[in-house]
């Protein structure tokens, strides 16, 4: 089976930035460059995310799927009042969900209500899934409404515990009670944007909850706003030290990413 690398966004410094953006990159990490990533490491497979200083332009994501049809699958962010339209043309490039992107304190929008409703409803008939990026204490506030309505719900980067707190963060804690929903997908990635002692800690307690059928490796490449301290060896490496048994890797690595992004 094929490794699949369920978390890597691609730009490069010509593409239209947002105004309001957290950061803004001095580099350029195009689509070849994490094909060369993959290829170099082993991998056959990549997921493209969203990226948020693009905002909703899914543009350079779509002409990378369109480019890598059988090695790539993309998640894109949307303006749901604007962009239901644009599914079928997303769907035919590869797109298999939808980002929501609440780094930073935005405020949590209202999935059962309006526009949003819409779109989870399209999720839930695309077999889709809503990629859910946000600090464990808020990740409820989420992933209560959506797995109401029936969506699948991926969960980036270990639910981002409190750096402080670590796996004793009370909304750590909420995370690992909706493994009994099936509902939920969470990503083993970004261990650095908490800590890698916070992940090896997290790591055990989320297999226990959500079983290797939930859970999947990402390299989050390029490493956005840590770029200098981090290499994708490194992502890769880990994986070894959060899920000792090789069969448990296996799946991780493998068989849920292929099922769940629909390679």
């Amino acid at each position: 089976m094929l490794i699949v690398d369920t978390h890597a966004h691609a730009f490069h410094r010509e593409l239209p930035f947002i105004p309001s953006r957290r950061f803004t990159p001095n580099y350029d990490a195009p689509l070849s460059s994490f094909l060369s990533q993959l290829d170099a490491n082993g991998i056959g497979r990549g997921v493209l995310i969203a990226v948020s200083i693009l905002g909703n332009d899914n543009s350079y994501l779509l002409e990378g799927l369109r480019a890598q049809p059988e090695r790539l699958r993309g998640v894109v962010a949307i303006d749901p009042a604007t962009d239901l339209s644009r599914l079928d043309e997303y769907e035919a490039a590869g797109v298999v969900g939808v980002r929501v992107n609440l780094t930073g304190n935005l405020p949590v929008p209202d999935f059962s209500a309006g526009a949003w409703a819409e779109a989870v409803a399209e999720c839930v008939k695309r077999n889709w899934h809503i990629e859910i990026n946000d600090r464990a204490a808020r990740l409820h506030e989420s992933l209560t409404p959506l797995t109401k309505a029936g969506v699948k719900v991926v969960v980036d980067h270990f639910g981002m515990p409190d750096r402080q707190l670590g796996i004793a963060d009370e909304g750590f804690q909420r995370l690992l009670a909706f493994g009994q929903s099936r509902q939920v997908w969470v990503k083993l990635s970004g261990g650095y944007r908490t800590s890698f002692d916070i992940a090896r800690s997290a790591a055990p307690l989320l297999h226990n909850a959500f079983g290797t059928d939930r859970l999947m490796w990402a390299s989050d490449w390029p490493f956005t706003q840590y770029e200098s301290s981090q290499n994708y060896s490194t992502q890769l490496g880990a994986v070894a030290e959060w899920l000792p048994d090789e069969s448990d890797r296996q799946t991780v690595l493998c068989d849920t990413p292929a099922k769940l992004f629909k390679f």
